[in-house]
């Protein structure tokens, strides 16, 4: 049986496809896991974050510059920035024109698959792995997604669902 052939791209055919990077790393596209539980979790968006040409927002947790330090298994500096309160920075980014978008399980939330792709400067929240995002936040928010599940659990962790919706986000899944 003669099928067509899978040719697998080099490192260097990949570098040469892929998107330029934006001119500064606040011009589109930033997750804000603003309520982090586990370090782990800061890592692998932070991988994400890189693979879309975003950046990173995370609270001055005493815990939290060792576990990015510990997840960046980049070889350059990754695009971390410090929001000190989560709710006072919400709401500096929504002043500032960003949009501001929570995965959250709401009853007005949109399903993953209808979210388009960001068009202006969009902060994506997420909340805490227990409790979600707090009710102070919920109401900065100018869109909340859902991640549709068909298995028991009721909802994905904190560094699956934002790097789908990251993906989403930035037009590339």
């Amino acid at each position: 049986m003669n099928g067509p052939q899978v040719r697998v791209r080099t490192p260097h055919d990949l570098r040469r496809e892929r998107r330029r990077r934006p001119r500064s790393c606040w011009d589109h596209l930033v997750a804000a896991p603003l309520w982090p539980l586990h370090g782990a979790n800061l890592g692998t968006l932070l991988r994400t974050c890189d693979a879309v040409g975003a950046c990173l927002a995370v609270p001055r947790l005493p815990w939290v510059p060792e576990a990015l330090e510990r997840g960046n298994t980049l070889r350059h500096p990754a695009c971390v920035h410090w929001t000190g309160n989560p709710i006072r920075w919400l709401q500096r980014q929504r002043d500032r024109g960003s949009a501001v978008v929570g995965v959250e399980l709401a009853e007005e939330s949109v399903r993953l698959a209808d979210l388009p792709a960001a068009r202006r400067r969009t902060v994506m929240v997420l909340g805490h792995e227990q409790t979600g995002i707090p009710g102070e936040a919920l109401d900065l928010l100018d869109l909340a997604v859902e991640i549709p599940m068909v298995g028991t659990g009721s909802s994905l962790n904190v560094a699956v669902a934002g790097s789908l919706v990251l993906y989403r986000l930035a037009g590339l899944g």
